[in-house]
This record gives C-alpha cells, sequence and structure tokens, in this order.
C-alpha cells in the first residue's frame, strides 16, 4: 500500500510541476511572427493583428481564411492595406 501511495503522490507532483507549462503553451497559441516581404519587417501575428486582418476581409470582400493560407498576391494586398490603417493606440 505504501509503494501506491508514494505512486501516487508522484503523479500528483508531477501533474502540480507541469501545469503551468501547460497552460503557458496555451496562452501564446495562434501567435507567430511573420515577414512582410514587401515592407520588409516582422509582424507578430496574435490576436490583435487578426482583429485587423478580419476588418480587411469584411471591407475587400474577401473569403475568411487563415493569412497562411493566402497566396502572395492577397498577402502583399493585406500589407499594403495594414500599412495604410496603423494601430489605434
Amino acid at each position: 500500500m505504501k509503494n501506491g501511495s508514494r505512486c501516487i503522490s508522484s503523479l500528483l507532483l508531477s501533474a502540480v510541476l507541469a501545469a503551468p507549462l501547460i497552460t503557458a503553451g496555451c496562452a501564446v497559441h495562434g501567435t507567430y511572427r511573420t515577414y512582410d516581404p514587401y515592407y520588409h519587417d516582422y509582424h507578430r501575428w496574435d490576436d490583435h493583428e487578426a482583429v485587423y486582418y478580419h476588418q480587411w476581409v469584411v471591407e475587400n470582400h474577401k473569403p475568411d481564411r487563415d493569412y497562411r493560407k493566402l497566396n502572395h498576391d492577397e498577402q502583399k494586398q493585406y500589407w499594403e492595406w495594414r500599412h495604410n490603417h496603423p494601430d489605434q493606440h
């Protein structure tokens, strides 16, 4: 019984120590860095940038697809639009 209790304690301790690593990974899910070859700069793609992207989709009557699935011409169109719509803060 003592061995079983020790095993359960070890598993519980491992779970407690691993929890911050697992939740930290979830916090950055969907965030990546993308290069804008037209303006030669990098952009952090996160929820903030996604808001602008969806605004571009609506204003330009584009299908709502993942940015990474756009062809190069559409990505160029987005970055031209985005550089003309700077952050509002």
